[in-house]
């Protein structure tokens, strides 16, 4: 089963240094998790000031500038993997370095019959 990966925390709070520590163990868990064929995607994201909302009511598209919601933890990331159950998927996620520091939501994915398939 396919589980996302959200990865929350507060942008503020993390020093240059953290931040590429952060990535590089990122990257060296992607490649474990590619090696066990769990892997499919994961990326940062850029800071929470460049997002732009984008709503339609009533027919008309509204754009605005920021997040969602205004929170103390900031959606900063993402990781998509395959797993054999929910434990196994927490299990990685408690692995993920965001957790250090904020939060990991873990959210099974529902295949939608019809999508293009993930290479």
């Amino acid at each position: 089963m396919k589980y996302m990966m959200l990865v929350y925390t507060d942008e503020t709070i993390w020093t240059e240094n953290e931040r590429e520590a952060c990535f590089s163990e990122s990257v060296a868990l992607t490649h474990e998790l590619h090696g066990k064929g769990q892997y499919l995607t994961a990326s940062p994201l850029h800071p929470v000031a460049t997002a732009t909302s984008v709503r339609v009511r009533e027919g008309r598209r509204l754009v605005t500038d920021g997040p969602f919601a205004e929170t103390a933890e900031q959606l900063g990331g993402f990781y998509l993997i395959d797993a054999t159950n929910l434990d196994e998927a927490i299990a990685i996620a408690a692995r993920i370095p965001g957790a250090k520091k904020g939060t990991i939501e873990v959210r099974p994915v529902y295949e939608l019959p019809g999508l293009p398939r993930l290479n």
